[in-house]
């Protein structure tokens, strides 16, 4: 088992051992993400293109690595995956840029302070 395998193998066994502590929390969890990632209006790949994106953007590896395998399962291209990466790579460095007026405030506000 490589390294991805085991870090999902050991995720789902966390899940598993944590259902023994309180199953009915984990049996609504896993009805509720069920639901959302069920066929619909969105497809299945798609929706787990998105989760793909969410999970980059948040730097959530676990979530990154299953929604990859998920992604791949449901017929997902390596250039999907890969334009994802780039989708969440821009909001992610977007995010930032687009602090640009609050920084612009500070330094205005605080250079005038220091004169």
């Amino acid at each position: 088992m490589n390294h991805y395998e085991q870090a999902i193998h050991d995720y789902k066994e966390s899940v598993g051992a944590f259902q023994q502590m309180s199953p009915d929390f984990t049996r609504a969890y896993n009805e509720f993400t069920g639901a959302s990632f069920a066929e619909g209006a969105v497809s299945q790949k798609d929706k787990q293109l998105i989760a793909l994106g969410v999970s980059l953007a948040s730097q959530d590896e676990y979530c990154i690595l299953y929604h990859t395998m998920e992604a791949l399962h449901k017929g997902a291209s390596k250039q999907e995956i890969y334009e994802t990466l780039q989708v969440a790579t821009a909001l992610r460095g977007g995010s930032a840029f687009s602090q640009l007026s609050l920084v612009q405030g500070a330094l205005s506000e605080f250079s005038n302070r220091m004169q």
